[in-house]
C-alpha cells in the first residue's frame, strides 16, 4: 500500500509544474505572457542548422542494428511517415524557438496517428491520446505544434489541396481553443473525469463517418488476449503454448529468457494498483518474444509476454523500453525536470512514461507498471486491449477537419489536468490570432518535413543508411 500511495504522490507532483492561485488569475498570467511572446511570434520555425539524417543516425546507435533498416524503410513510406518516426528531430527544432515558459505534463509526440481506441477499465471503448513514450513535463506549445504540423502533412499524404491542408490545421487548433475554454468552465473535478466515449464519437458523426468510426470500433472490440492467442501462437507436441515467429518482426530473443521475464514481473507487481497486484499473482508466464513496433520505435528493445492463469486463460503484456523522452535528450530540456521525481532511479523512464500516460489519458490501462532491467528501463501493459483507430484513408477533407478538430480537443483535456493549463487558456484568448500563427508556422514546418524526407532518401541511395522496406 505504501509503494502504491508513493507512485500517486509522485504522479500529482510531477503535473504541478505550475500552480496559480486562481483561474482569474491564471487567465490574467496568460494575457500578459502575451507581452512577452506574442502570439504572432509562433508563425515562423526557428531556422535550426542541424542534420536531420545524423540525428537518427545517432539515435540508431543506441538501437538493435538489425532493426535499423526496418525503422528506416517504414519512414521512407511516405513524408508523413518519416513525420511519425521523427519526434527526436522536431524536438530539436522546437527547442531552438521562443517558448511561452509554461510548463504542462505533455504528451511529446501528439500527432493524429497517435490518437485511438481503447477499452477502459469498465471495458467501455474510449477515443484518447494512445502514445506516451515521450510523455514529459514540458513546453505545451510543442504538443500544438506537432499535432497542427501533423493535420498539415497528413493531409498532403491523403492528396488533399493546399486549402484543405490549411483548413486542417486550423479546424485542430479551433479544436484544441475551444474545449480548452469549455473545459475551464468546469471544476477541477469534472475535468479529471471527462472522457470521450465511442458511442458519443458516432453520434457526431454523420454518415460516412459513422461508417468509419463503427469499423474501428467493431475491429477494436475483437481486439483481446483471446484473439491474439488464437492468432499468433501454436501448440506445442508436448502440449505447452508457443508463440509463432514471424521473422524478423516476431522473434524469440536469447537476451530475455522466461526464467528472468518471470523474475521481472515479480517486480513489476510491485508498481501497479494493489488489486493488480493480487490479480497477477494469479498468472504465470509461458513465452516471450521480441516483437518489433510502430515507426519511431523500431529498433528500441520491445517484447511481448504470453502468460496464463489458473484456467489457462490467456494475458498478453508488453514490455516496451523507456529511453529519456527527445524533448529532454533532443529539446533541450533539463533531464531530471522534464522526467519528474521518479520514486527511483533504476526505472525513472519506465516511471516517466507511465506516469504521463496516467496523468494525461482520462481512462489508462490498469495494468501499467515499469522495470529496470540489464541497465535499461521499460513500462508495461497490456498488449492489444481492445485497441484500435481510425483509418484516415477512409475520411473526406471535411471528415478529416472533424477528426483533427477532435484530436485537439483531446489534447485539450490532457492539458487542462496540469494545474498550471489555465494559463494557456488565457494566452491563447477567444481569437483566432495563435491558429492562424501556428497554422502559418505549420505549413512551413511542413514544407521543411518534405525537405528533410529528400534528405533522407539521398541518404539511402548513397548508403549512408541501410534501409529495408515492406516490413
Amino acid at each position: 500500500m505504501e509503494q502504491v500511495a508513493t507512485n500517486h504522490r509522485n504522479e500529482l507532483a510531477a503535473s504541478a509544474a505550475m500552480v496559480p492561485r486562481s483561474i482569474e488569475d491564471a487567465l490574467a498570467e496568460g494575457r500578459a505572457l502575451r507581452r512577452d511572446v506574442p502570439r504572432r511570434a509562433h508563425a515562423s520555425p526557428a531556422q535550426a542548422e542541424r542534420d536531420a539524417v545524423a540525428i537518427l543516425m545517432e539515435q540508431n546507435e543506441t538501437r538493435l542494428a538489425d532493426l535499423v533498416p526496418i525503422r528506416i524503410g517504414r519512414m521512407l513510406q511516405s513524408p508523413f511517415s518519416y513525420y511519425r518516426g521523427t519526434a527526436a528531430v522536431m524536438a530539436y527544432d522546437l527547442g531552438q524557438e521562443r517558448r511561452t515558459g509554461v510548463d504542462l505534463v505533455v504528451c511529446g509526440d501528439a500527432h493524429v496517428s497517435n490518437f485511438g481506441l481503447f477499452a477502459a477499465p469498465d471495458r467501455r471503448v474510449l477515443f484518447d491520446l494512445n502514445d506516451f513514450d515521450e510523455a514529459a513535463v514540458g513546453p505545451w506549445e510543442w504538443d500544438v505544434k506537432r499535432l497542427a504540423a501533423s493535420s498539415v502533412i497528413g493531409a498532403r499524404d491523403l492528396g488533399f489541396t493546399e486549402a484543405q491542408c490549411t483548413e486542417a490545421a486550423m479546424a485542430t487548433l479551433a479544436g484544441y481553443r475551444r474545449a480548452l475554454r469549455e473545459l475551464f468552465s468546469l471544476s477541477a473535478l469534472e475535468r479529471f473525469y471527462y472522457r470521450v466515449e465511442s458511442d458519443w464519437l458516432e453520434e457526431q458523426a454523420g454518415r460516412e463517418g459513422q461508417r468509419v468510426i463503427r469499423k474501428a470500433i467493431k475491429k477494436a472490440r475483437r481486439r483481446t488476449s483471446d484473439q491474439v492467442l488464437a492468432k499468433i501462437t501454436t501448440k506445442e507436441d508436448h502440449g505447452a503454448l508457443r508463440i509463432i515467429d514471424e521473422f524478423p518482426i516476431i522473434r524469440h530473443d536469447e537476451a530475455a529468457p522466461i526464467d528472468q521475464v518471470a523474475g521481472l514481473f515479480d517486480a513489476y507487481r510491485l508498481t501497479v494498483r494493489t488489486e493488480v497486484t493480487v490479480l497477477m499473482q494469479q498468472f504465470r508466464v509461458v513465452d516471450t518474444v521480441l516483437r518489433v513496433v510502430g515507426v519511431g520505435s523500431v529498433g528500441t528493445r520491445c517484447y511481448i509476454a504470453l502468460l496464463l492463469g489458473p484456467a489457462d486463460e490467456p494475458l498478453f503484456m508488453q514490455i516496451k523500453e523507456a529511453p529519456p523522452s527527445v524533448l529532454a535528450s533532443y529539446g533541450g530540456l533539463d533531464a531530471a525536470t522534464a522526467r519528474g521525481p521518479a520514486p527511483t532511479e533504476a526505472g525513472r523512464e519506465g516511471w516517466r512514461v507511465v506516469a504521463g500516460q496516467r496523468i494525461l489519458q482520462a481512462a489508462s490501462d490498469p495494468f501499467l507498471g515499469w522495470i529496470h532491467y540489464e541497465g535499461r528501463d521499460f513500462y508495461c501493459r497490456q498488449f492489444r486491449d481492445m485497441k484500435g483507430s481510425i483509418e484516415l484513408a477512409a475520411l473526406a477533407p471535411s471528415q478529416f477537419n472533424q477528426y483533427g478538430a477532435l484530436c485537439g480537443a483531446v489534447l485539450a483535456r490532457a492539458h487542462a489536468q496540469s494545474p498550471g493549463a489555465a494559463v494557456v487558456l488565457g494566452y491563447i484568448g477567444s481569437s483566432l490570432g495563435f491558429d492562424e500563427a501556428v497554422t502559418t508556422w505549420s505549413r512551413r514546418y511542413a514544407d521543411q518535413v518534405e525537405r528533410d524526407y529528400a534528405a533522407l532518401e539521398s541518404a539511402v541511395k548513397e548508403g549512408r543508411l541501410p534501409a529495408e522496406t515492406g516490413v
